[in-house]
């Protein structure tokens, strides 16, 4: 069995989301049909598609410094193979479960909020509201007249 690490950042989400695609973290000795393979045996899961990328590792700067000495030294970061799973059509990965449960509880309580916040207006309050706007527009044009400002 294979290490398969999910990559958890806002734009897998959006993907995972609009395309049913995943990025995953695999292992770089595996080709697309051994990480489909992977993937539908740990999941339980129907695989449509596997895309790869290899991505060299970047050179990092490591500077070392001992009294007076200073040592500039290269060193660089893993390389790192990525594989974009589509699933098939009802096939779903739990990774952002924790996400879409937020996102329902937020629209449920967005939900409550305009109803709460829907008010009834009775025609009595409307024709209040209508004789003092008349009247605070009265007076602003009396003070034009008069010019005042």
């Amino acid at each position: 069995m294979h290490l398969l690490k999910p990559r958890l950042s806002e734009k897998s989400y959006a993907t995972s989301q609009a395309t049913n695609t995943y990025a995953i973290d695999v292992p770089r000795e595996l080709n697309k049909h051994e990480i489909a393979a992977a993937i539908e045996k740990q999941f339980e899961v129907s695989v449509k598609t596997v895309r790869i990328v290899n991505r060299k590792g970047k050179t990092k700067r490591v500077m070392n410094t001992t009294g007076k000495r200073y040592a500039n030294n290269h060193g660089s970061q893993s390389d790192i193979k990525k594989a974009y799973v589509t699933l098939n059509v009802g096939s779903h990965l739990p990774f952002f479960e924790a996400e879409e449960a937020e996102a329902k509880e937020a629209a449920k309580s967005e939900a409550k909020a305009k109803k709460s916040t829907k008010t009834t207006v009775t025609p009595a309050a409307k024709t209040a509201a209508k004789a003092e706007n008349k009247t605070s527009h009265r007076s602003l044009l009396r003070s034009r007249k008069s010019g005042e400002k």
